[in-house]
């Protein structure tokens, strides 16, 4: 496999598809430090199609490990005004924004809890006004994948690191239909398929809808009025259609901040900044998680829950077949972008305003009223498998099932 080639059409694909970025614009890379080939071919692409700045960020997991082992928590909670004003400056000027994810899932096991709970919840706080921007689309954004070493030893445990970190490329390039005759034809095809599925759920003006699984799931969702479900094509504040995740095999909307009762178990490990959570549930009550537990990442999963008052409740409902590409490989990626889109999943803390009409025009301050969870975080964990049933209920009683066996049962 030729790499090289490979990221071309990778390039071509994000930018020119995904991103769609024109003349004039301004490109912000967010990249791991040994994924730079792949953020130079982005790079290069967007400059082709008429970018007039590139910005690349760079991220090393091993100098974090470093920061998170030695610095205090005090120091790793001071976010510098520079570096807020940096994010604000790009957003106000409209910049498209590029993140590449991928790296070691135990990155920072064994550092101290305090330490990483502090320090999210200090950027949270830090990068709030940025956050809600970009939540409410006010410019274009998308998340990728890239392997490296250090992921595909967790992912393929049983390969050398040369034989896993190209098998992890593999999947990742399969995710995305990119070894497809035409990706791009194939991601447009993709995009109406789930705009299907999109549709029925808006046109059906559900109430609520109840999940339940083999694993204990039992839970009634409201949803608040004039919801949206948005597939993966999305549209920013001036007018231009973008896709946020690719690979993106879901449709999401948002819950009512009070409407969920009712208990959620976990199918897949939850990837928080480097600490593995699994095998949990949350309870909810009026909206609220009143009792939760996990037998890996407790204390992780509790500082999740005490970030702020709206962590403790859901901001985001996403349903995913699990008869679907990345499900069928059969491979636990231990990296949420590519997990959630193998799985239905749920969201702690803030929703989209996009989900809502014309939510892209609310103050924060109306969202209360409406239903809209605010918070400063958004941690989806994976809670959908082969048993999944989903069933909506509109305002007249009328129940439709919407889910059976994993998968949709809707035309």
């Amino acid at each position: 496999m030729n790499l090289e080639i490979m990221f071309e059409k990778y390039a071509e694909l994000i930018i020119d598809c995904a991103l769609k970025v024109k003349k004039d614009d301004i490109l912000v890379i967010r990249s791991p430090i040994e994924s730079a080939e792949l953020a130079r071919a982005m790079a290069k692409k967007a400059y082709e199609l008429g970018a007039k700045k590139v910005k690349i960020d760079y991220r090393d997991e091993k100098f974090s490990r470093l920061r998170f082992n030695y610095e205090s928590e005090e120091i790793l909670s001071d976010i510098q005004k520079f570096e807020v004003d940096k994010e604000n400056y790009f957003i106000d000027n409209k910049a498209k924004y590029l993140s590449i994810t991928g790296g070691n899932p135990y990155n920072l096991k064994g550092i101290d809890s305090k330490k990483i709970i502090a320090a999210n919840a200090a950027s949270g706080k830090a990068f709030k006004d940025f956050s809600e921007k970009l939540m409410a689309n006010y410019t274009s954004w998308c998340v990728i994948g890239a392997a490296m070493p250090s992921w595909a030893k967790i992912v393929f445990p049983d390969l050398s690191e040369e034989e896993g970190t190209e098998k992890l490329w593999e999947e990742i390039f399969y995710s995305m239909r990119l070894f497809d005759e035409n990706p791009k034809k194939s991601m447009e095809i993709h995009v109406n398929n789930l705009k299907k599925y999109s549709d029925f759920l808006n046109s059906h003006n559900f109430k609520y809808l109840y999940y339940k699984s083999k694993k204990g799931t039992d839970l009634k969702v409201q949803l608040p009025e004039n919801y949206i479900f948005n597939g993966s094509s999305e549209k920013n504040s001036y007018g231009e259609e973008f896709i946020a995740n690719v690979p993106s095999e879901e449709v999401f909307s948002l819950p009512h901040k009070y409407g969920v009762n009712g208990i959620i178990y976990n199918t897949k490990p939850l990837n928080n900044g480097g600490s593995l959570i699994d095998d949990f549930y949350l309870k909810f009550k009026d909206g609220k998680v009143i009792e939760f537990d996990a037998k890996k990442g407790y204390e992780e999963l509790k500082g999740i829950l005490e970030s702020d008052e709206g962590s403790k409740r859901l901001g985001e409902v996403a349903l995913v077949p699990f008869d679907s590409p990345i499900s069928n490989r059969n491979i636990l990626f231990y990296n949420t972008l590519y997990d959630e889109n193998a799985s239905c999943h749920f969201a702690l803390g803030k929703a989209y305003p996009t989900c809502i009409r014309n939510g892209e025009d609310l103050d924060p301050k109306n969202y209360d009223k409406i239903g809209i969870n605010d918070s400063i975080v958004h941690v989806d964990f994976m809670v959908g498998d082969e048993s999944t049933e989903i069933i909506g209920e509109d305002y007249n009683g009328n129940k439709i099932q919407i889910f059976k066996n994993g998968n949709f049962a809707i035309d």
